[in-house]
Protein backbone atom coordinates (compact mmCIF):
# COMPACT_ATOMS: atom_id res chain seq x y z
CA UNK A 1 0.00 0.00 0.00
CA UNK A 2 1.37 3.59 -1.05
CA UNK A 3 0.96 6.30 2.05
CA UNK A 4 0.02 9.58 1.52
CA UNK A 5 3.70 10.68 1.78
CA UNK A 6 5.30 8.57 -1.58
CA UNK A 7 2.53 9.13 -3.48
CA UNK A 8 3.35 13.10 -3.06
CA UNK A 9 7.11 12.45 -3.76
CA UNK A 10 6.23 10.07 -6.99
CA UNK A 11 4.01 13.14 -8.09
CA UNK A 12 6.69 15.50 -7.43
CA UNK A 13 9.29 13.47 -9.23
CA UNK A 14 6.94 13.33 -12.06
CA UNK A 15 6.36 17.28 -12.25
CA UNK A 16 10.22 18.08 -12.32
CA UNK A 17 10.32 15.73 -15.18
CA UNK A 18 7.71 18.02 -16.86
CA UNK A 19 9.78 20.85 -15.84
CA UNK A 20 12.66 19.40 -17.45
CA UNK A 21 10.58 18.05 -20.68
CA UNK A 22 9.28 22.14 -20.59
CA UNK A 23 12.53 23.75 -20.54
CA UNK A 24 14.05 21.33 -23.49
CA UNK A 25 11.36 21.97 -25.63
CA UNK A 26 11.27 25.71 -25.47
CA UNK A 27 14.56 26.26 -26.02
CA UNK A 28 14.77 23.64 -28.68
CA UNK A 29 11.60 25.45 -30.37
CA UNK A 30 13.94 28.50 -30.88
CA UNK A 31 16.68 26.75 -31.80
CA UNK A 32 14.55 25.04 -34.88
CA UNK A 33 13.64 28.43 -36.03
CA UNK A 34 17.19 30.38 -35.85
CA UNK A 35 17.16 30.40 -39.54
CA UNK A 36 14.27 31.94 -39.98
CA UNK A 37 14.52 34.39 -37.71
CA UNK A 38 18.25 35.20 -38.94
CA UNK A 39 16.70 35.72 -42.49
CA UNK A 40 14.17 37.87 -41.44
CA UNK A 41 16.35 40.24 -39.42
CA UNK A 42 18.90 40.32 -41.94
CA UNK A 43 22.00 38.98 -39.92
CA UNK A 44 25.15 37.38 -40.82
CA UNK A 45 26.19 33.99 -39.17
CA UNK A 46 28.76 36.01 -36.99
CA UNK A 47 26.65 38.45 -36.13
CA UNK A 48 24.25 35.62 -34.81
CA UNK A 49 27.35 34.38 -33.13
CA UNK A 50 27.17 37.48 -31.12
CA UNK A 51 23.16 37.84 -30.41
CA UNK A 52 24.02 34.21 -29.06
CA UNK A 53 26.15 35.51 -26.21
CA UNK A 54 23.56 37.92 -25.33
CA UNK A 55 21.23 34.51 -25.09
CA UNK A 56 24.02 33.48 -22.27
CA UNK A 57 24.21 36.96 -20.66
CA UNK A 58 20.74 36.49 -20.02
CA UNK A 59 20.72 32.70 -18.79
CA UNK A 60 23.54 33.36 -16.36
CA UNK A 61 21.93 36.71 -14.83
CA UNK A 62 18.53 34.64 -14.70
CA UNK A 63 20.19 31.81 -13.00
CA UNK A 64 21.57 33.68 -10.28
CA UNK A 65 18.35 35.32 -9.31
CA UNK A 66 16.33 32.17 -9.86
CA UNK A 67 18.56 30.85 -7.42
CA UNK A 68 18.25 33.47 -4.74
CA UNK A 69 14.44 33.34 -5.33
CA UNK A 70 14.25 29.55 -5.16
CA UNK A 71 16.01 29.96 -1.39
CA UNK A 72 14.32 32.77 -0.64
CA UNK A 73 10.70 32.13 -1.87
CA UNK A 74 10.95 28.29 -2.38
CA UNK A 75 11.10 26.29 -5.53
CA UNK A 76 7.30 25.64 -5.20
CA UNK A 77 6.41 28.60 -5.96
CA UNK A 78 9.52 30.21 -8.97
CA UNK A 79 9.76 27.38 -10.75
CA UNK A 80 5.93 27.60 -11.91
CA UNK A 81 6.76 31.38 -12.32
CA UNK A 82 10.17 30.82 -13.84
CA UNK A 83 8.44 28.35 -16.11
CA UNK A 84 6.08 30.83 -17.71
CA UNK A 85 8.13 33.59 -17.78
CA UNK A 86 10.30 31.12 -20.20
CA UNK A 87 7.47 30.32 -22.29
CA UNK A 88 5.92 34.28 -22.67
CA UNK A 89 9.63 35.68 -23.79
CA UNK A 90 10.10 32.56 -25.95
CA UNK A 91 7.80 34.66 -28.69
CA UNK A 92 9.69 37.59 -28.52
CA UNK A 93 12.53 36.77 -31.42
CA UNK A 94 9.91 35.54 -33.53
CA UNK A 95 8.60 39.15 -33.19
CA UNK A 96 11.91 40.62 -34.03
CA UNK A 97 12.52 42.57 -37.19
CA UNK A 98 15.38 44.69 -36.65
CA UNK A 99 18.79 43.50 -34.86
CA UNK A 100 18.32 45.44 -31.90
CA UNK A 101 15.27 43.93 -30.97
CA UNK A 102 16.48 40.82 -31.80
CA UNK A 103 18.95 41.55 -28.99
CA UNK A 104 16.98 42.75 -26.43
CA UNK A 105 14.76 39.41 -26.77
CA UNK A 106 17.22 37.08 -27.29
CA UNK A 107 18.18 38.66 -23.51
CA UNK A 108 15.07 38.71 -21.91
CA UNK A 109 14.70 34.82 -23.33
CA UNK A 110 17.70 34.39 -22.16
CA UNK A 111 16.72 35.70 -18.56
CA UNK A 112 13.28 33.42 -18.84
CA UNK A 113 15.37 30.12 -19.80
CA UNK A 114 18.36 30.74 -16.86
CA UNK A 115 15.78 31.03 -14.04
CA UNK A 116 13.45 27.76 -14.85
CA UNK A 117 17.19 25.84 -15.40
CA UNK A 118 18.59 26.91 -12.05
CA UNK A 119 15.21 26.88 -10.21
CA UNK A 120 14.07 23.33 -11.72
CA UNK A 121 17.44 21.91 -10.68
CA UNK A 122 17.09 23.05 -7.12
CA UNK A 123 13.66 21.54 -6.83
CA UNK A 124 15.10 18.29 -8.58
CA UNK A 125 18.09 18.75 -5.70
CA UNK A 126 15.07 18.69 -2.94
CA UNK A 127 13.29 15.57 -4.57
CA UNK A 128 16.29 13.45 -4.72
CA UNK A 129 16.90 14.52 -1.12
CA UNK A 130 13.49 12.62 0.21
CA UNK A 131 14.20 9.74 -2.00
CA UNK A 132 17.40 9.03 -0.46
CA UNK A 133 19.07 8.32 -3.38
CA UNK A 134 20.28 9.63 -6.75
CA UNK A 135 17.95 10.66 -9.15
CA UNK A 136 19.09 13.34 -10.61
CA UNK A 137 21.02 12.51 -13.94
CA UNK A 138 17.37 10.95 -14.92
CA UNK A 139 16.41 14.86 -15.12
CA UNK A 140 18.90 15.70 -17.59
CA UNK A 141 18.33 13.16 -19.67
CA UNK A 142 14.59 14.23 -20.27
CA UNK A 143 16.09 17.59 -20.88
CA UNK A 144 17.04 16.12 -24.13
CA UNK A 145 13.58 14.87 -24.28
CA UNK A 146 12.41 18.17 -25.01
CA UNK A 147 14.60 18.78 -27.89
CA UNK A 148 13.49 16.06 -29.59
CA UNK A 149 9.76 17.05 -29.19
CA UNK A 150 10.68 20.60 -30.32
CA UNK A 151 11.86 19.49 -33.31
CA UNK A 152 9.29 17.36 -34.34
CA UNK A 153 6.90 19.71 -33.22
CA UNK A 154 8.93 22.44 -35.30
CA UNK A 155 8.97 20.35 -38.43
CA UNK A 156 4.93 19.68 -38.02
CA UNK A 157 4.77 23.44 -37.29
CA UNK A 158 6.47 23.85 -41.20
CA UNK A 159 4.95 21.49 -42.48
CA UNK A 160 1.52 23.06 -42.23
CA UNK A 161 2.79 26.36 -42.89
CA UNK A 162 2.82 28.43 -39.64
CA UNK A 163 4.43 31.48 -39.15
CA UNK A 164 7.77 31.52 -37.10
CA UNK A 165 6.15 33.96 -34.55
CA UNK A 166 2.74 31.90 -34.70
CA UNK A 167 4.84 28.71 -34.11
CA UNK A 168 6.72 30.06 -30.95
CA UNK A 169 3.23 31.57 -29.81
CA UNK A 170 1.49 28.63 -29.66
CA UNK A 171 4.01 26.86 -27.98
CA UNK A 172 4.35 29.87 -25.57
CA UNK A 173 0.85 29.37 -24.79
CA UNK A 174 1.30 25.90 -24.28
CA UNK A 175 4.10 26.13 -22.12
CA UNK A 176 2.30 28.57 -20.04
CA UNK A 177 -0.71 26.18 -19.54
CA UNK A 178 1.79 23.53 -18.49
CA UNK A 179 4.34 25.23 -15.76
CA UNK A 180 1.12 26.56 -14.36
CA UNK A 181 -1.14 23.02 -14.30
CA UNK A 182 1.86 20.79 -13.56
CA UNK A 183 3.26 23.59 -9.74
CA UNK A 184 0.49 21.40 -7.38
CA UNK A 185 2.84 18.22 -7.54
CA UNK A 186 6.15 20.26 -6.67
CA UNK A 187 7.20 19.66 -3.42
CA UNK A 188 6.55 22.12 -0.56
CA UNK A 189 9.35 24.23 0.29
CA UNK A 190 11.75 22.99 3.05
CA UNK A 191 10.88 25.24 6.65
CA UNK A 192 13.50 27.62 7.31
CA UNK A 193 16.49 26.47 9.53
CA UNK A 194 18.96 28.53 11.62
CA UNK A 195 21.88 30.07 9.67
CA UNK A 196 24.92 27.60 9.21
CA UNK A 197 28.09 27.93 11.06
CA UNK A 198 29.49 29.61 7.55
CA UNK A 199 26.97 32.73 7.52
CA UNK A 200 29.20 35.72 8.03
CA UNK A 201 28.34 38.86 9.68
CA UNK A 202 25.78 41.54 8.74
CA UNK A 203 23.85 38.24 7.61
CA UNK A 204 25.77 37.57 4.08
CA UNK A 205 26.26 33.54 4.09
CA UNK A 206 29.94 33.10 3.21
CA UNK A 207 30.58 30.71 0.13
CA UNK A 208 32.22 27.59 0.92
CA UNK A 209 35.34 27.29 -1.26
CA UNK A 210 34.07 23.61 -2.30
CA UNK A 211 31.09 25.05 -4.19
CA UNK A 212 33.67 27.17 -6.45
CA UNK A 213 35.60 23.80 -6.64
CA UNK A 214 32.63 22.35 -8.13
CA UNK A 215 31.72 25.10 -10.27
CA UNK A 216 35.02 25.16 -11.92
CA UNK A 217 34.79 21.00 -12.55
CA UNK A 218 31.63 22.38 -13.85
CA UNK A 219 33.02 25.18 -16.18
CA UNK A 220 35.44 22.24 -17.45
CA UNK A 221 32.92 19.66 -18.22
CA UNK A 222 30.52 21.81 -19.65
CA UNK A 223 33.48 23.39 -21.46
CA UNK A 224 33.59 19.90 -23.27
CA UNK A 225 30.21 19.93 -23.71
CA UNK A 226 30.15 22.58 -26.06
CA UNK A 227 33.02 22.27 -27.87
CA UNK A 228 31.39 18.80 -28.93
CA UNK A 229 27.92 20.60 -30.21
CA UNK A 230 29.77 22.87 -32.09
CA UNK A 231 32.67 21.04 -33.54
CA UNK A 232 32.01 17.31 -33.99
CA UNK A 233 30.30 17.22 -37.17
CA UNK A 234 32.98 19.70 -38.49
CA UNK A 235 35.97 17.76 -37.49
CA UNK A 236 34.46 14.70 -38.67
CA UNK A 237 33.36 16.64 -42.35
CA UNK A 238 37.20 18.49 -42.57
CA UNK A 239 39.71 16.82 -40.84
CA UNK A 240 38.70 13.06 -42.64
CA UNK A 241 36.69 14.20 -45.31
CA UNK A 242 33.32 12.38 -44.57
CA UNK A 243 30.19 13.26 -46.34
CA UNK A 244 27.73 15.51 -45.08
CA UNK A 245 25.63 13.16 -44.24
CA UNK A 246 28.00 10.93 -42.40
CA UNK A 247 29.79 14.06 -40.62
CA UNK A 248 26.03 14.36 -38.91
CA UNK A 249 26.49 11.03 -37.22
CA UNK A 250 29.48 12.21 -35.06
CA UNK A 251 27.04 14.99 -32.97
CA UNK A 252 24.26 11.84 -33.28
CA UNK A 253 26.79 9.53 -31.66
CA UNK A 254 27.61 11.74 -29.01
CA UNK A 255 23.96 13.17 -28.17
CA UNK A 256 22.38 9.34 -28.21
CA UNK A 257 25.53 8.31 -25.60
CA UNK A 258 25.01 11.26 -23.45
CA UNK A 259 21.31 10.76 -22.90
CA UNK A 260 21.65 6.86 -22.67
CA UNK A 261 24.28 7.27 -20.46
CA UNK A 262 22.14 9.88 -18.31
CA UNK A 263 19.43 7.53 -17.77
CA UNK A 264 21.62 5.02 -16.32
CA UNK A 265 23.84 7.52 -14.72
CA UNK A 266 21.33 7.00 -11.41
CA UNK A 267 21.65 3.30 -10.71
CA UNK A 268 25.28 3.91 -11.35
CA UNK A 269 25.96 6.28 -8.73
CA UNK A 270 23.46 4.49 -6.15
CA UNK A 271 25.48 1.31 -6.12
CA UNK A 272 29.51 2.58 -6.60
CA UNK A 273 28.83 6.70 -5.41
CA UNK A 274 29.02 10.00 -7.38
CA UNK A 275 33.08 9.94 -6.89
CA UNK A 276 32.85 6.88 -8.96
CA UNK A 277 30.67 8.41 -11.73
CA UNK A 278 32.61 11.54 -11.79
CA UNK A 279 35.89 9.68 -11.86
CA UNK A 280 35.16 7.19 -14.69
CA UNK A 281 32.94 8.93 -16.25
CA UNK A 282 35.56 11.59 -16.83
CA UNK A 283 38.38 9.02 -17.30
CA UNK A 284 36.59 7.44 -20.09
CA UNK A 285 35.71 10.67 -22.13
CA UNK A 286 39.18 11.43 -21.81
CA UNK A 287 39.72 8.41 -23.76
CA UNK A 288 37.26 8.86 -25.84
CA UNK A 289 38.25 12.50 -27.06
CA UNK A 290 42.04 11.31 -27.41
CA UNK A 291 40.66 8.69 -29.99
CA UNK A 292 39.15 11.46 -31.75
CA UNK A 293 42.27 13.64 -31.61
CA UNK A 294 44.57 11.20 -32.76
CA UNK A 295 42.57 8.92 -35.63
CA UNK A 296 42.71 9.02 -39.44
CA UNK A 297 39.65 6.36 -39.57
CA UNK A 298 35.96 7.53 -39.86
CA UNK A 299 34.65 4.37 -37.92
CA UNK A 300 37.20 5.33 -35.00
CA UNK A 301 36.35 8.84 -34.40
CA UNK A 302 32.37 7.86 -34.35
CA UNK A 303 33.84 5.43 -31.51
CA UNK A 304 35.36 8.05 -29.78
CA UNK A 305 32.37 10.70 -29.79
CA UNK A 306 29.92 7.90 -28.60
CA UNK A 307 32.49 7.57 -25.95
CA UNK A 308 33.07 11.15 -24.78
CA UNK A 309 29.28 11.26 -24.76
CA UNK A 310 28.89 8.39 -22.59
CA UNK A 311 31.72 9.70 -20.43
CA UNK A 312 30.52 13.21 -19.67
CA UNK A 313 26.53 12.10 -19.72
CA UNK A 314 26.77 11.26 -15.71
CA UNK A 315 29.10 13.89 -14.56
CA UNK A 316 27.29 17.60 -14.57
CA UNK A 317 24.12 15.90 -12.93
CA UNK A 318 26.65 14.73 -9.75
CA UNK A 319 28.63 18.19 -9.49
CA UNK A 320 24.83 19.86 -9.62
CA UNK A 321 23.27 17.39 -6.73
CA UNK A 322 26.22 17.59 -5.17
CA UNK A 323 26.32 21.93 -4.89
CA UNK A 324 22.71 20.76 -3.45
CA UNK A 325 22.75 19.11 -1.08
CA UNK A 326 25.85 20.68 0.77
CA UNK A 327 23.48 23.38 2.29
CA UNK A 328 19.56 22.79 1.91
CA UNK A 329 18.82 25.80 3.07
CA UNK A 330 20.91 27.46 0.12
CA UNK A 331 20.60 25.18 -2.37
CA UNK A 332 19.02 27.69 -4.97
CA UNK A 333 21.85 29.45 -4.82
CA UNK A 334 24.34 27.10 -4.93
CA UNK A 335 23.39 25.23 -7.50
CA UNK A 336 23.15 29.04 -9.33
CA UNK A 337 26.74 29.16 -8.92
CA UNK A 338 27.93 25.55 -10.12
CA UNK A 339 25.62 25.91 -13.36
CA UNK A 340 25.85 29.31 -14.14
CA UNK A 341 30.36 29.11 -14.05
CA UNK A 342 29.24 25.69 -16.45
CA UNK A 343 27.04 27.71 -18.64
CA UNK A 344 30.04 30.23 -19.12
CA UNK A 345 31.79 27.26 -19.93
CA UNK A 346 29.47 25.88 -22.54
CA UNK A 347 29.30 29.66 -24.37
CA UNK A 348 33.18 29.45 -24.22
CA UNK A 349 34.06 25.85 -25.52
CA UNK A 350 33.25 26.06 -29.10
CA UNK A 351 35.31 29.99 -28.92
CA UNK A 352 37.86 28.29 -27.36
CA UNK A 353 38.31 25.64 -29.79
CA UNK A 354 38.17 28.13 -32.38
CA UNK A 355 40.68 29.87 -31.39
CA UNK A 356 43.29 27.13 -30.99
CA UNK A 357 42.56 26.17 -35.11
CA UNK A 358 45.21 29.19 -35.20
CA UNK A 359 47.69 27.51 -33.77
CA UNK A 360 47.05 23.97 -34.89
CA UNK A 361 44.71 21.72 -36.55
CA UNK A 362 41.22 21.02 -35.45
CA UNK A 363 41.93 17.58 -34.19
CA UNK A 364 44.63 18.19 -32.09
CA UNK A 365 42.58 20.93 -30.42
CA UNK A 366 40.60 18.21 -28.46
CA UNK A 367 43.68 17.42 -26.52
CA UNK A 368 42.43 20.18 -24.49
CA UNK A 369 39.49 18.97 -23.44
CA UNK A 370 41.03 15.31 -22.80
CA UNK A 371 43.38 17.30 -20.17
CA UNK A 372 40.02 19.20 -18.94
CA UNK A 373 38.77 15.65 -18.51
CA UNK A 374 41.80 14.31 -16.94
CA UNK A 375 41.74 17.17 -14.51
CA UNK A 376 37.78 16.02 -13.25
CA UNK A 377 39.74 12.84 -13.28
CA UNK A 378 41.96 14.02 -10.67
CA UNK A 379 39.20 16.11 -8.63
CA UNK A 380 36.56 13.35 -8.23
CA UNK A 381 37.35 13.12 -4.85
CA UNK A 382 35.51 16.81 -4.01
CA UNK A 383 32.08 14.50 -4.13
CA UNK A 384 33.33 12.35 -1.15
CA UNK A 385 32.67 15.42 1.35
CA UNK A 386 30.09 14.37 4.18
CA UNK A 387 26.69 15.45 3.46
CA UNK A 388 25.17 18.15 5.95
CA UNK A 389 23.42 16.73 8.88
CA UNK A 390 19.67 17.31 9.50
CA UNK A 391 18.20 16.55 5.71
CA UNK A 392 14.60 16.23 5.85
CA UNK A 393 12.81 12.66 6.86
CA UNK A 394 12.34 11.00 3.68
CA UNK A 395 10.20 7.90 2.79
CA UNK A 396 11.96 5.23 0.41
CA UNK A 397 9.38 5.02 -2.24
CA UNK A 398 9.11 1.19 -3.79
CA UNK A 399 8.98 1.87 -7.15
Amino acid sequence: MVSGMERALRVARFTTFVYFILNGTLLGMWVVEIPTIENRVGISHAALGGFLVLLGVGAFTGMQLGGRLSDRLGTRTVVPLAGVLCSVTLVLPGLAGEPWVLGAALLAFGFGNGTLDVSMNAHAVQVETAYRRPVMSAFHATFSVGGVLAALAGAAAIGIGWGTAVTLAVTAGIGTVVALAAARGLLPSAPDTPAADGEAQGGKRAVPGRIWLLAVLALLIMLCEGAANDWSVLHLKTVLGASRSTAAFAYGTFAATMTIGRLLADRVSARFGPVAVLRHGAALAATGITLVALTPWIWAALTGWALFGLGLSGCIPQLFSAAGHLDPTAAGTNVSRVAGLGYVGMLAGPAVIGWMTHLMALNHTFLLPALFCATAVAAAGILRAPAPSGRPHAVEPSC
